[in-house]
């Protein structure tokens, strides 16, 4: 029987597709990593991965351990859970998540989950584009709008009520907009995570047909994460869409002017997406259980 930190290398090589990715996620020697996988092959009797001087690729026998290999990992870790004094969870935990949501709602009432479960380690990035969640390793990502992969586990977090806003030095030097009709003569932030998007448009939802429409509008900045827009927004580079909760406060404070009340976007669906897995790990599961709590807490 393959031991199973042999095992757990060999999945993060197989994800990660590289030897020395693996090893600086694990935080071992690439040598550690190369004598493990060499000990798995040897003692299974099968090349399981294909090195060349440029890239790692993963054979046929090595996808059918790694399918494997993840269900029979993620038991592991749960009966070990089940076993441990307690019921303390362990292991690691690598989590992607919009960086306003990581700085504003997680971080800071992270040390409260970890007085929790104090043999847990969570690796937390902050990107607002498409992570592939097998291959850069990631348990889980909370993102907004529709999921593109149908092969993820997807969990509703919440719904966000989009409102369309722009700050008052914008509206200083170029007026409001009243109409649809007058957008192509104002300015937009353009927002983009994912390379390749749409072009730069503003989104609105139609009463009569309930789909959404687009106005193209111009641009002078684009920006990837929901931190650079806010802050472009407040700047006065352009009429931005940003969340209900926090637009009203700061329209109320007079930080930004409502545009277009009777004209918004479509509500946005937030969500934990979790790889496509049998089951889910214990850990994962209560950190995603604590992700609700707290973010739905924050929006009531």
């Amino acid at each position: 029987m393959p031991s199973t930190e042999d095992l757990r290398i060999f999945l993060w090589v197989a994800r990660l597709s590289s030897f020395t990715r693996a090893a600086e996620q694990l935080q071992l020697p690439r040598t550690s990593i190369s004598n493990a996988i060499q000990r798995l092959e040897e003692r299974l009797g099968a090349r399981l991965l294909q090195r060349t001087t440029r890239r790692v690729q993963i054979t046929r026998e090595g996808e059918e351990l790694l399918e494997r290999c993840e269900r029979l990992l993620d038991d592991l870790d749960d009966i070990g859970a089940l076993f441990q004094q307690g019921s303390q969870l362990q292991g690691r935990i690598r989590a992607d998540m919009p960086l306003g949501m990581a700085a504003g709602i997680v971080l800071p009432r992270l040390p409260e989950f970890l007085q929790r479960h104090p043999a847990l380690q969570i690796d937390i990035f902050s990107t607002d584009r498409r992570v592939d969640l097998l291959s850069e390793g990631f348990d889980l990502v909370v993102r907004a709008g529709a999921v593109v992969d149908e092969s993820l586990v997807s969990r509703p977090l919440l719904t966000l009520e989009l409102l369309n806003v722009a700050s008052p030095a914008y509206v200083a030097e170029h007026g409001l907009p009243t109409t649809l009709d007058e957008l192509p003569h104002h300015w937009l932030v353009n927002y983009q995570p994912n390379p390749a998007s749409q072009p730069a448009a503003f989104e609105y939802l139609d009463a009569a047909s309930g789909s959404s429409l687009y106005v193209p509008m111009r641009h002078k900045v684009t920006v990837n994460n929901s931190v650079t827009y806010n802050a472009a927004t407040h700047a006065g580079l352009g009429i931005a869409q940003i969340p209900a909760s926090r637009a009203r406060a700061e329209i109320a404070a007079g930080l930004l002017v409502a545009v277009l009340p009777h004209h918004q976007a479509a509500p946005m669906a937030a969500r934990i997406l979790f790889p496509h897995r049998r089951n889910i790990p214990q850990r994962v599961r209560a950190f995603a259980d604590w992700i609700v709590d707290i973010t739905r807490a924050g929006a009531t």
